[in-house]
């Protein structure tokens, strides 16, 4: 891995000859765990200006139509949070010049709060090859981070680490976009389109593009909003009937792009609620592990296929290419004396390529096994393929891969190991059909079966749903203080608390269409085993759990706290006292905020100094709200940390007494009774009902 110095350049190819796509994560951290940052992308023409708006790429216009560019989203890492970016180079218009890749904080928050802003890049089988560190970023609200480049047939990578002190907006007229900073016009206008005004959701102050015309066959993805169409081009590609009313067409503005929530289905013609409706994906039928693994994959590969957006949100990250995809199931591939029959086979073809991968999935609770998947790495390596994917229950952490396979340094052909949870491919398919749209009804159906399939008790694609067998004797452990620091199987049990806290996030972000990810506090360049294993320490000595989740719209981190040895579990939220007004009225927006919430909610007042302040139940509280007021009034509030405890399951599994089941309740019962109403002034998605 080569590390870059400010203005340094490198070229790709001769880090590594798998560059057609390229991964650039762009990462920070955040003493207080709340530090986030938005990534966004401008391709360049020769005079350094952007084509046309189109060439804007960020929150809402996360995707090109040619695949060139699509934005990923965050990924939780050992110091913070990282955005990752996939490059496919081989798509880039040739009269694109430059990418130059940015970042930028909102609401005057700077890099300076921000701990190790860093860009890294990798080539398409996942292999790191390019680091860069920025510093000096103090009073800088957005960043260029970096820029790919053309020379001649080549395409090569400079570390720019330039700041910009008027934000994303100045930054993207800078290059040539036409920004609409007037929020009150772009959502007069929005209303205009939409003279009902339903099924929308609030604008932010965050920077929106309304999303590029793009042809009715055309490529969706993440965030594959309905396309705005210009005058000139229709969004299905006929010629437009001067008779019709034209939408009007949008500049990039600093508004968020509203997006239309499904409409409430219709009731049923059924005669009776034990009538069940005809599925595309039967489940009743499923009795064995492998029929429960056949059919998984075979409904998943063909929705991918058959879906383009969904398809090509899986795959991007991966390193394939945007094209035509197609799926296969039942292949039989050499290998020694015995063929080998992989449970899938995933092939993209763009411009006479093809890139390649093997599937090996599995459901239950059933593990991954290394003999086999080496057995698919070492023919993927002999045939050339790009890929292995790997498809279970169980979720890969940072450092500690799910199998350990070993990589033949002597084949010149690279392979990349990639894995998925089956909770992943459910969030994905959350987001596509719940809040950003696919491109037809169609698609949009099948997605929805698809998600009914993976939800269904038989089908066996749960996500994470065991603690392991470590689990009881860690429980017993703590119970009689017998555990002591340094125990293997207390590492396993907090291996298996992060992959709870990753699927929970994954299950909450989904229902909302927001992002919600794990806090992690710790200091820059903690290797992810010696923090577990700090962890795994605390916890013997400590007997809980704690984690923290940041809730994109909400107004502090939900903080989590597993006591083993009372049982119990607090889910719990700080939020900062208003800057303007009296303390009585503070405490009495607060009490009418949570007239939906539940009794029991505990409502402690935060003060300066070492001593608490008032505290109380909301029951208590409803009729007397000044009770939450200082006796002493020279004491300054600071703020209110609202808490939720309920009893904690003791089982392993998923069941209905076990411990994930009232972890994933807790936090969810939580974010719709307390959280979701903390800010009223913003309406909120709330998450669909529990299937």
């Amino acid at each position: 891995m080569q590390e870059m110095v400010k203005g340094a350049n490198a070229t790709l190819s001769a880090l590594s000859e798998n560059v057609g796509s390229v991964i650039v994560g762009l990462g920070w951290g955040s003493p207080t765990g709340e530090g986030d940052a938005d990534v966004s992308v401008l391709l360049l023409d020769l005079n350094g200006k952007v084509r046309s708006d189109a060439d804007f790429y960020f929150y809402n216009n996360p995707v090109a139509a040619d695949g060139s560019v699509q934005l990923l989203g965050k990924t939780p890492t050992a110091n913070g949070s990282e955005d990752r970016i996939s490059f496919d180079l081989t798509a880039v218009p040739a009269d694109v010049d430059r990418i130059v890749v940015t970042a930028s904080r909102y609401n005057g928050a700077h890099f300076g709060e921000l701990d190790d802003v860093r860009l890294s890049l990798s080539d398409g089988a996942g292999e790191e090859l390019l680091r860069f560190a920025i510093d000096d970023v103090d009073a800088i609200s957005a960043i260029i981070f970096g820029e790919l480049y053309r020379r001649g047939e080549e395409w090569k990578f400079r570390a720019v680490g330039q700041g910009y002190e008027a934000g994303l907006a100045g930054l993207a007229t800078d290059f040539g976009v036409d920004i609409e900073d007037d929020a009150e016009a772009a959502e007069a206008a929005e209303a205009q389109d939409d003279p009902s005004g339903t099924g929308h959701e609030e604008a932010t102050a965050r920077l929106a593009v309304a999303e590029p015309p793009r042809s009715a066959g055309g490529l969706g993805g993440p965030g594959g909003l309905e396309a705005v169409p210009s005058p000139r081009r229709p969004q299905d590609g006929r010629p437009q009937d001067e008779s019709e009313p034209r939408k009007r067409s949008t500049r990039p503005r600093t508004a968020k792009k509203k997006i239309t929530l499904p409409k409430a289905a219709k009731p049923s013609l059924a005669e009776h609620d034990a009538w069940k409706q005809a599925r595309l994906f039967p489940v009743s039928a499923l009795k064995s592990d492998h029929e429960r693994e056949m059919r998984a994959t075979s409904v998943l590969l063909s929705v991918m296929a058959q879906v383009p957006e969904f398809g090509r949100r899986l795959t991007a990250a991966f390193g394939a290419p945007a094209g035509r995809m197609e799926t296969f199931t039942e292949v039989s591939l050499p290998h020694g004396d015995t063929p080998r029959r992989p449970d899938g086979v995933i092939r993209v073809e763009r411009a006479g390529k093809l890139w390649t991968a093997l599937v090996e999935t599995k459901t239950n609770g059933n593990a991954l096994k290394s003999e086999q998947v080496q057995a698919y790495m070492d023919i993927a390596a002999r045939r050339g393929y790009e890929a292995v994917i790997t498809l279970s229950n169980d979720v890969a952490l940072e450092g500690s891969p799910l199998v350990d396979v070993k990589i033949d340094g002597r084949r010149k052909h690279k392979v990349a190991l990639w894995h998925l949870s089956w909770a992943e491919v459910a969030h994905q398919a959350q987001m596509l059909i719940r809040h950003e749209g696919v491109g037809n009804a169609a698609h949009a159906w099948l997605l929805q079966e698809l998600l009914h399939y993976l939800q269904h008790d038989n089908s066996g694609c749960h996500g994470f749903q065991n603690m392991g067998r470590a689990w009881v004797p860690v429980r017993n452990g703590i119970d009689d203080e017998t555990l002591c620091e340094g125990d293997a199987r207390a590492l396993e049990v907090v291996e298996s608390w992060e992959r709870l806290i990753r699927q929970v996030c994954l299950g909450l972000g989904g229902e909302l269409g927001q992002k919600v990810l794990p806090v992690q506090r710790t200091k820059r360049g903690t290797d992810p085993g010696t923090r577990r294993a700090l962890l795994a320490d605390q916890l013997c000595v400590e007997g809980r759990f704690q984690a923290e989740l940041r809730i994109e719209g909400t107004p502090g981190v939900l903080g989590i706290v597993a006591d083993l040895r009372t049982g119990r579990l607090r889910t719990s939220m700080e939020i900062p006292a208003p800057e303007q007004g009296y303390p009585l009225s503070w405490a009495k927006r607060l009490i009418r905020n949570l007239a939906d919430a539940p009794a029991t909610l505990h409502i402690e007042t935060l003060v300066d100094g070492t001593k608490g302040g008032p505290r109380g139940t909301l029951e208590r509280l409803r009729p007397e709200p000044a009770d939450l007021l200082p006796k002493d009034n020279a004491t300054r509030i600071t703020g209110f940390r609202l808490s939720l405890l309920k009893s904690m399951g003791n089982g392993r599994g998923n069941a209905e007494t076990g411990f994930i089941r009232s972890v994933d309740e807790a936090v969810h019962r939580f974010y719709t009774t307390v959280a979701a109403h903390l800010d009223p002034s913003r309406p909120r998605r709330s998450p669909q009902p529990k299937p």
